[in-house]
């Protein structure tokens, strides 16, 4: 039998509305692995045992009675740490945060509450989400269940390493630059990046969205139905479009025109085991009918110092705003990259804004003739636990992170799932990208990818 804390949301429904297992059950055995996975990986923030235990109690209630509120009511999920929820601090990851309780939740907080998930707390991320890394000046190191030397990537580290040491089957994360997938590869998860303003978040911003870090394909499906639903806060959101994410997973991709994206142009060079398994990806989908083509590298040296200049110049703005007693508190990689900033003028600003939309551009020109494009995630598999960055070195903090960054400028939906191993055992993600607004498509691509694949690893144990 499988044990209980490593069954899917899909499963734990299924076991809900049989009586076969209770929500009590599952967040017992949720919070069981966080005892004996946390004083090794040092995923979570904050764990409220005594909270979820008594959501999962009113939960189990309402499927006795038939007054579900939803197939998730009742399901472990856990939150990163700057996505607010009433009553607990969101310091983004620093030490030099003020730590006010958040007054509300925000809007995917909202929907999951409103779906009855189980909180079991809030995972780790680094200073101000800006690294693609488990580093930080708050929280101390995360480290990969997987590895316990290696990273877990980031910025949704505690949120990858949590899914994959079974701390509930559901996690949200937020991406700006490859922050739910990278760790989804490091990690061996599935995560999706959709479309910008697919989900309502709050505060938006240019490339940031909130995503589905879960095990399988399915339980992000499922919770992509609660996470889309309007909310007015968030003023860059698309309009609604009601559908059923679960019931658009089946499909073929027989006659589609696949990218194959081998190379980003730049950054770390692809590690062989990551090109074989992503080579071996692409020959899978040819097998069942695809049409497979290279594309060329697009992004430039220029748009990849534009993109650094603009968010070490959004992160000054923050720094320089503070005292400097917070300011000596910050994690001193990210003093030392976003002070860079400090003699930016307005006009190297703007001129990196204006390579950022350079990217979106060349990303969409590049991407327009296929239906999907695949890719490595990461070019590397997960490096030194203790490092901000591979190499540690402020002046090529992005390196890593190639693959993903440009798709959070074009707006596309993207996804990250493990396509193997490495030599060392460590997971190797393949990512999916896929029109803008077409998040539906790659969730199916997904799932049929998942189906094809060689079988997995069994989970690591603490």
């Amino acid at each position: 039998m499988t044990d209980l804390h490593d069954l899917s949301a899909h499963q734990l429904w299924m076991g809900y509305r049989t009586g076969a297992i209770s929500p009590v059950e599952a967040t017992r055995a949720a919070l069981k692995r966080i005892e004996a996975w946390e004083p090794k990986i040092n995923a979570m923030y904050v764990v409220d045992a005594e909270g979820a235990l008594a959501q999962a109690k009113a939960s189990e209630q309402r499927w006795r009675k038939g007054r579900q509120l939803s197939p998730l009511d009742g399901v472990p999920i856990t939150l990163k740490e700057n996505i607010a929820s009433k009553g607990v601090p969101t310091p983004v990851g620093t030490a030099a945060a003020i730590l006010t309780p958040s007054a509300v939740d925000a809007p995917p907080a909202a929907r999951v509450r409103e779906a009855g998930c189980v909180f079991l707390g809030k995972t780790t991320m680094p200073d101000f989400g800006m690294l693609a890394s488990g580093v930080s000046s708050l929280h101390g190191t995360t480290r990969n269940p997987w590895n316990l030397k290696r990273n877990t990537a980031g910025s949704s580290s505690g949120a990858g390493a949590a899914i994959a040491a079974g701390y509930g089957p559901l996690a949200l994360g937020t991406d700006i630059g490859g922050s739910v997938r990278l760790p989804a590869a490091y990690n061996g998860i599935f995560a999706l990046k959709p479309s910008l303003g697919r989900i309502p978040i709050n505060p938006p911003f240019l490339g940031r969205v909130t995503g589905p870090m879960t095990r399988t394909v399915m339980d992000s499906a499922m919770l992509m139905n609660h996470l889309t639903l309007p909310d007015g806060r968030d003023y860059m959101s698309l309009p609604f479009d009601e559908r059923d994410y679960p019931k658009l997973l089946d499909g073929e991709v027989k006659g589609l025109k696949i990218g194959l994206l081998l190379d980003a142009g730049l950054g770390l060079a692809v590690q062989p085991a990551v090109r074989k398994a992503v080579e071996q990806a692409a020959k899978l989908f040819e097998a069942a009918g695809a049409k497979i083509e290279p594309v060329k590298p697009f992004m430039t040296q220029a748009m990849a110092d534009g993109l650094n200049t603009f968010f070490q110049s959004r992160a000054y703005t923050d720094f320089a705003a503070m005292p400097p007693e917070r300011q000596a508190k910050v994690l001193p990689y990210i003093a030392t990259w976003c002070g860079m900033a400090a003699n930016y003028t307005a006009v190297d600003a703007m001129r990196a804004l204006g390579q950022v939309f350079a990217l979106r551009e060349a990303t969409v020109a590049a991407t327009l003739p296929f239906d999907y494009v695949i890719s490595p995630t990461s070019p590397i598999t997960a490096y030194d636990a203790e490092e901000a960055a591979p190499g540690n070195d402020p002046q090529f903090k992005s390196e890593h992170i190639r693959f993903t960054a440009p798709f959070n400028q074009s707006e596309q939906p993207a996804a990250s799932i493990c396509a193997g191993y490495d030599e060392d055992g460590l997971p190797i993600g393949l990512q999916i990208v896929g029109r803008r607004f077409d998040d539906a498509g790659v969730l199916r691509m997904s799932h049929i990818y998942e189906q094809m694949r060689p079988a997995l690893r069994a989970w690591p144990e603490p």
